[in-house]
């Protein structure tokens, strides 16, 4: 068996091509066979990942569909420039 990229005994990345892990030393005999557990990385359980749930408690909710919430701010300050331009212009 080959070296995982990742050790599965302390999670410290494996060089390719090599005998055993740089950190803690697993080898084939010790850790890296398939039945291997890296029940000690602390990496929460594999349930599928919910984006609109991490959204919600992430932001506060989720933006709603359809409805702009950028570009309208640069045409505003572009139109009080042209109004001040011309206020200017006519004072002038």
């Amino acid at each position: 068996m080959a070296a995982p990229e990742n050790c599965p005994n302390c999670g410290a990345d494996v060089p390719r091509g090599a005998k055993s892990c740089p950190d803690c030393g697993a080898d084939e005999r010790t850790g890296w066979s398939d039945d291997a557990v890296a029940d000690r990385l602390g990496i929460e359980g594999s349930e599928p990942f919910d984006h609109e749930d991490f959204a919600r408690r992430e932001f506060g909710g989720r933006a709603r569909p359809g409805r702009r919430t950028a570009g309208w701010g640069i045409w505003w300050w572009v139109a009080l420039g042209i109004l001040v331009a011309w206020v200017l212009g006519m004072v002038l």
